[in-house]
């Protein structure tokens, strides 16, 4: 087994075993474990095995990512990656897939998009930096967001980029007049809220009358953005964009989205929409089956024939494809410290993710009993998962693997008490390399002056 800091790669294929051959690798699963873990392997990468109870992603051991790349570590199943993200392409041959950036982006996975053939969304001026650092073509990226500045506006036209989603009034006019300054006409796409209730967290739902993002249906406003995009001489209206919230398993919902927009979109004359991402994801070994991007696709398509379609997956090609590995350091009673905790991982804390969690290091059939995983900051709400079942002999220096750690995690992680920022390490074929470096202390140190 060889693991390589700098191997180069070429992206290849891969929640559940495969989709593109579910049931073989599912066998072969089987057939290579010798201890299986305590908890079902629906939520863990393509490649995740385990040998003797050691977890193995991509054929490494998570004994030898640790020794070589230290913890805590974000690992990256490459395989897994680029099969999910095939998955949408084969869900929607006669349309668009743009990945959503904010869910994970290192100009590494850039590469990888452009080699499959994906389009990328931006959000920021940063990420728009990404994006061309790892050589996306500027025809193939969307720019997002509510508050874009003059600055990033004008660097995003001046590249060529593709396509810009307007989400103010404000930002039509200041648009329409850096375009007319550089002499191009910009594409573009107007935001529409369409006034669905997705069912989810109220702070990741974007798709209500009351959102900060993009223009009402019912209030008449997105029928006016319309129009003064189109009163516009150096802006195009590409098409409509929507999105209605994140971590979503209601088709319903994608499906009264789809068709109110589809009826806008008609009263325009209009022919293309980007209908977003947002498509849910299984954290836990008890969550419900979430549905496949062909199911998606199929009810989207139902609402809007004759239209060319766009998707924004983010979450479910990024979130199951990586595993957070940390170190236990004290056990305190039921409470168990890592080496990490809310500066890699906010999501529990924000908005009250769950997660799980399994000893990764070695196999042991000691009783189990029920800890609260916690990180190392200051902070009583630095909890990553509650009432874990692990075993009795627990002991500092075993690992622990938290799986559906890929999106918004390492893209939300922060330097809280100024611990520096874990690396991403990629996995495929029995060899693993870096495409995010550990940051470190003079990292940090250099930003003081």
């Amino acid at each position: 087994m060889v693991v390589s800091p700098r191997r180069p790669t070429k992206p290849r294929e891969g929640m559940r075993p495969s989709p593109t051959n579910p049931s073989r690798l599912s066998s072969r699963r089987h057939r290579i474990c010798l201890r299986s873990p305590p908890m079902s392997l629906d939520i863990w990468p393509q490649t995740a095995t385990w040998h003797g109870g050691e977890l193995h992603l991509g054929g490494v051991g998570a004994v030898e990512l640790a020794r070589v790349y230290g913890t805590p570590a974000y690992v990256l199943d490459e395989a897994d990656f680029t099969a999910r993200a095939r998955s949408w392409l084969d869900a929607l041959p006669d349309g668009d897939v743009h990945y959503g950036g904010k869910a994970f982006l290192c100009p590494e996975v850039v590469r990888w998009l452009d080699g499959l053939g994906l389009s990328l969304d931006v959000c920021t001026g940063g990420e728009l930096a990404v994006a061309r650092a790892g050589g996306m073509p500027p025809e193939r990226v969307v720019f997002h967001g509510n508050n874009k500045s003059p600055a990033e506006l004008r660097r995003a036209v001046e590249w060529g980029i593709g396509c810009v989603v307007v989400d103010s009034f404000t930002e039509i006019s200041r648009l329409a007049a850096i375009a007319a300054d550089l002499g191009v006409r910009q594409r573009v796409m107007v935001r529409v809220t369409p006034g669905v209730d997705p069912r989810t967290h109220a702070f990741i739902a974007t798709g209500g009358e009351d959102s900060k993002f993009g223009f009402s249906l019912s209030s008449g406003a997105a029928a006016l953005a319309v129009e003064r995009v189109t009163a516009e001489p150096s802006l195009e209206l590409y098409g409509l964009h929507s999105h209605i919230g994140s971590q979503i398993f209601d088709l319903d919902a994608f499906g009264t989205a789809a068709a109110r927009m589809a009826e806008f979109a008609a009263g325009f004359g209009v022919t293309r929409l980007d209908l977003g991402g947002g498509l849910g994801i299984g954290y836990l070994p008890t969550d419900p089956t979430p549905p496949t991007p062909a199911e998606l696709v199929a009810v989207l398509k139902k609402e809007t024939a004759g239209l060319r379609l766009a998707v924004e997956p983010g979450r479910s090609i990024a979130g199951p494809s990586t595993v957070a590995l940390y170190e236990v350091g004290t056990i305190k009673g039921s409470y168990v410290s890592v080496n990490g905790g809310m500066s890699d991982n906010p999501r529990p804390g924000m908005y009250g993710a769950a997660y799980t969690a399994s000893l990764a290091n070695r196999a042991s059939d000691a009783p189990r009993s029920p800890f609260t995983v916690v990180g190392k900051h200051c902070e009583s709400g630095d909890v990553l998962v509650r009432d874990l079942p692990l075993p009795d002999d627990l002991r500092p220096g075993d690992l622990l693997a938290v799986p559906v750690s890929g999106a918004y995690q390492r893209s939300m992680a922060s330097n809280y008490n100024h611990l520096p920022r874990p690396p991403v390490v990629a996995v495929r074929d029995g060899a693993a390399r870096a495409i995010v470096r550990r940051e470190t202390e003079e990292d940090l140190l250099r930003l003081y002056l």
